[in-house]
């Protein structure tokens, strides 16, 4: 009776770790031995248990990203970029480090643009320019930025 017992326990254990719900407006990288397989759209899919895993969760939707100290040091800009995720595929490598790229991306552009800015909205968009010329071809988009300059 108890190996029966066991036996049914440990199939619906074995099934409940087959079975991988991505939710709407994700996908989701599968890896096997370290490489990635393919990704996981929106929906229930069936995995291996011990040989895929699931790595990224990758949102489809807007992100924020907030500058909340000075980007460059000769002046006090700070703000907002807002971006998404177009292409999964590519953006699964870089997924992580997205805001660190981000914002590295962000202080180069600025760099000796700051003093020369007439306008924010302007420099918002030179900005945003350089971003996605750097992000583009990694599967991510800058959809939009706003900057605040200190007077």
């Amino acid at each position: 009776m108890s190996a029966s017992i066991l036996i049914v326990l440990s199939l619906f254990v074995l099934v409940a770790f087959m079975v991988k719900r991505v939710p709407a407006g994700q996908v989701c990288s599968l890896y096997r031995r370290g490489k990635t397989v393919r990704l996981l759209q929106p929906g229930i899919h069936l995995v291996l248990p011990l040989l895929d895993r699931v790595g990224h969760r990758i949102d489809l939707g807007g992100r924020v990203l907030r500058f909340e100290e000075p980007l460059v040091d000769a002046g006090d800009v700070r703000g907002t970029v807002y971006w998404q995720v177009l292409e999964p595929e590519r953006a699964d490598a870089m997924i992580e480090q997205a805001d660190q790229l981000i914002r590295r991306g962000a202080v180069e552009a600025l760099q000796g643009k700051v003093e020369a800015a007439a306008d924010q909205r302007a420099l918002g968009q030179q900005l945003k320019q350089s971003l996605n010329g750097m992000l583009r071809p990694r599967g991510v988009m800058v959809t939009r930025v706003e900057l605040d300059l200190a007077a």
